[in-house]
């Protein structure tokens, strides 16, 4: 093979592992299609309407025939390229029958789904007008908005609290998250394969701190170092870090390579590469990200206060548990403006910035 041939044998061998990787993720994905489609039809449709799903637990042997059920039919779907996962990932051949094989399907699916869940959440236009439901939101309602203010001056520390525990967080989180953001950037860690199986396992450890939500973190706290403002601002500082980290690298991996190229011509090391290359480019969004997460920060504070996370949200799970309505009323005001001015403080803060 001469020199000239070398690279588009390169390219082709290159294009034809894409082809199959390709082919492969739509026959898992079809896999996947069946047998979800086999699962909602059966179980959350068929039997809900006769049987409550709590009267048909799921046996081993249904789930295990549905599933080898589902592979031979995904399987056969997505070999034939006329599938709508074929279609996704571009390996479906263009053609009438494949246009037509695939709208049927995904409406099928679209279908099964918003019908399996109108049943399952019990969706009831006749509780919601019900003559008792009407005068319990009316009672409700009316206290709601009819406040009491002799609670006034703890709701006010209450809220304070609550906005200097989001504020904490997100400070202390600006360190770490700066590291662990240029760790997991992808166009930054793949110079060795130590580098890159490094980002792969700092990938998945942030993807899974990140999916626990600020409220379980909150319990978890609030066992661990006790309830109040501390257990709040640690379960706020442990999501944003997971968070931010993830919209920091994906900031980085959206960079210029140019300069990049530039500084590492004159043989600047990794950390210099980093220093004049990297970091005056993501100065602006990082600063950006980290605004509006504290503006997120103080509406989670808000929820993990009331698992014991301090702040408003405790003192609102308390009057709540009391059926002071007129106290939560106040307190719920309270929150609607705070969140309101810190929306508009951080919008203009941001805007400025850029």
């Amino acid at each position: 093979m001469s020199s000239h041939e070398l690279p588009h044998a390169i390219i082709g061998a290159k294009k034809e592992r894409e082809a199959r990787i390709s082919l492969t993720k739509a026959i898992l994905l079809d896999i996947f299609f069946v047998f979800y489609s086999i699962i909602v039809l059966q179980r959350a449709v068929y039997y809900k309407l006769i049987l409550d799903l709590r009267e048909m637990p799921f046996a081993w042997s249904e789930i295990g025939f549905i599933f080898i059920a589902s592979v031979i039919l995904g399987a056969l779907w997505a070999s034939s390229r006329t599938s709508l996962s074929a279609k996704l990932f571009g390996v479906a051949r263009e053609s009438k029958v494949t246009d037509l094989t695939t709208e049927l399907f995904g409406w099928f699916l679209f279908n099964i789904t918003f019908i399996s869940g109108w049943i399952i959440t019990k969706i009831s236009i006749v509780d919601i007008f019900s003559p008792d439901g009407i005068d319990g939101a009316q009672r409700i309602f009316g206290s709601l908005f009819t406040p009491e203010f002799n609670i006034f001056d703890d709701a006010l520390f209450a809220i304070i609290e609550t906005i200097y525990i989001a504020l904490i967080a997100t400070l202390i989180s600006i360190p770490p998250t700066l590291v662990l953001s240029f760790l997991t950037a992808r166009n930054l860690m793949k110079d060795s394969k130590t580098a890159f199986a490094s980002y792969y396992v700092l990938r998945v450890f942030l993807n899974f701190v990140r999916s626990i939500e600020p409220l379980i973190w909150a319990i978890i706290f609030s066992v661990w170092v006790g309830i109040g403002p501390y257990a709040g601002m640690i379960a706020l500082l442990v999501h944003t870090i997971a968070s931010n980290a993830k919209l920091y690298s994906e900031a980085i991996e959206g960079i210029e390579e140019g300069p990049i190229e530039a500084i590492a011509a004159t043989g600047a090391n990794k950390l210099q590469i980093i220093w004049y290359a990297v970091v005056p480019q993501i100065v602006l969004p990082f600063l950006s990200f980290t605004i509006y997460r504290w503006d997120i920060n103080v509406r989670m504070a808000t929820i993990i206060g009331l698992v014991g996370g301090g702040g408003i949200g405790t003192m609102l799970m308390q009057y709540q548990g009391l059926a002071l309505w007129k106290e939560v009323g106040l307190i719920v005001i309270m929150i609607a403006v705070v969140v309101w001015i810190m929306d508009y403080i951080s919008a203009k803060i941001r805007e400025s910035i850029k």
